[in-house]
């Protein structure tokens, strides 16, 4: 598909979404165009962030091919979020830089042990607190932060393994892990992507993953084939290929544009995605060789997509 076949079947989606009452999830205005409105503010990067709202701060939006500023000058940095100015979800060298001065971490949650996600070094001098992990490769994560500790001279974290569907909660935010579709770097291991809440307000945080799997989909509440789910209130999920490369080789590990937009629609016709109005779902995790600029994706991007950026930071707050 094209993009302008894109485009049109974004409309599609949203014209039926309008007509049949689906869209009235609060998440979005009925009947909104395929692509953003020029100038257009969004509800989740205004005002300030309250203690009963989660404040998400973009360290990092790109894919592992993102080195450096490309030839137009755009960069990305490795993909990791800030939760409320406290909790860390992946984190590298590309992306210490974008800590706030003299933070220390209380803790981090990886997804798995890619390098452009996971990083030792970096965890240990960010003074990260505690370290959680899948199970399934907790004894190599914490034997190679003993490794990096002892040549840099600094004190071990905390170590926490998680279960498919284990809750944690960490500084007023419980952290569910949740099964990814995505090759690690060990061959037994699980990566995760994780929903985050607070009260009522949920954020489902899906990177790197080939879209979401059943049991992912059934732990998060939003498997339309359960009848008592429970809605996300919030969607930021990996968009490794943009439009036009639904395709690319990437597709059994990763997601595309043309993926995050299915999977919105699905979860609004069913109900089980109520966002607040004016509050788009997020694409991190963008691959340098398969995406336009920012430019470029805030103007060709259908709604209710966005295109997160680098030092962007999203305030969600109940529907």
């Amino acid at each position: 598909m094209d993009r302008r076949d894109f485009l049109k079947a974004g409309a599609v989606v949203a014209a039926g979404a309008a007509v049949s009452g689906l869209a009235g999830t609060r998440a979005f205005a009925a009947g909104h165009p395929a692509k953003p409105r020029k100038g257009r503010v969004y509800s989740s990067e205004t005002g300030e962030a309250t203690a009963d709202d989660i404040l998400v701060r973009f360290l990092g939006t790109g894919a592992a091919d993102w080195k450096g500023r490309d030839d137009r000058g755009e960069l990305r940095r490795n993909c990791s979020i800030l939760v409320d100015s406290k909790i860390l979800v992946d984190l590298t060298q590309t992306v210490a830089g974008m800590l706030p001065e003299g933070f220390i971490p209380e803790a981090i949650f990886y997804t798995h042990s890619h390098n452009d996600h996971y990083n030792p070094s970096a965890a240990l001098k960010a003074g990260v607190k505690k370290v959680y992990m899948s199970d399934t490769w907790y004894e190599r994560c914490r034997w190679e932060f003993k490794n990096a500790a002892a040549k840099l001279g600094l004190p071990m974290p905390e170590f926490f393994p998680l279960a498919i569907g284990q809750k944690v909660e960490v500084e007023g935010l419980s952290f569910t892990a949740l099964p990814a579709n995505h090759a690690a770097e060990y061959e037994d291991e699980q990566t995760l992507i994780y929903l985050i809440e607070k009260g009522p307000v949920r954020i489902l945080y899906a990177t790197d993953t080939g879209g979401i799997v059943a049991r992912a989909a059934r732990l998060a509440g939003i498997d339309g084939h359960v009848k008592d789910g429970q809605p996300i209130t919030g969607l930021i999920m990996e968009a490794t290929m943009g439009m036009d490369h639904d395709s690319d080789y990437r597709m059994f590990t990763h997601s595309s544009v043309g993926t995050v937009m299915r999977t919105t629609d699905a979860i609004l016709r069913k109900g089980r995605l109520t966002a607040p109005e004016g509050q788009p779902v997020y694409l991190t995790h963008m691959a340098r060789t398969l995406h336009g600029t920012q430019a470029d994706l805030d103007a060709n991007l259908p709604e209710p997509l966005r295109a997160a950026y680098d030092g962007l930071e999203v305030i969600f707050r109940r529907p």
